[in-house]
């Protein structure tokens, strides 16, 4: 049975690499998790431990079938809308 600690989800990075051809793909499920495959456009999602997303970039990009790698930007975005919403309320009223 597994312990609280082990189903604690771990925080996930989304890593856009570009592949000069599809068939390459396969070989990417030694970095991470390969989500997506986009055959026609030649690039894959892979999902990968965010303490170990630095060190995987780096590695992807010394592969030879691999054009170009580009991190998510998805954990740097705002989500929290709240301040800046009651911030505009204040400005309406005056």
């Amino acid at each position: 049975m597994a312990t609280p600690e082990q189903t604690i989800p771990q925080p996930r990075t989304g890593i856009a690499v570009w592949l000069y051809s599809a068939k390459q793909a396969r070989k990417l499920r030694r970095y991470g998790l390969v989500y997506y495959v986009s055959e026609r456009m030649k690039y894959v999602v892979l999902y990968v431990d965010s303490a170990n997303a630095e060190a995987t970039v780096q590695q992807l990009q010394k592969q030879r079938f691999v054009r170009s790698v580009s991190v998510s930007p998805h954990g740097t975005i705002a989500t929290e809308y709240a301040h800046q919403l009651i911030g505009e309320r204040k400005e309406d009223d005056d």
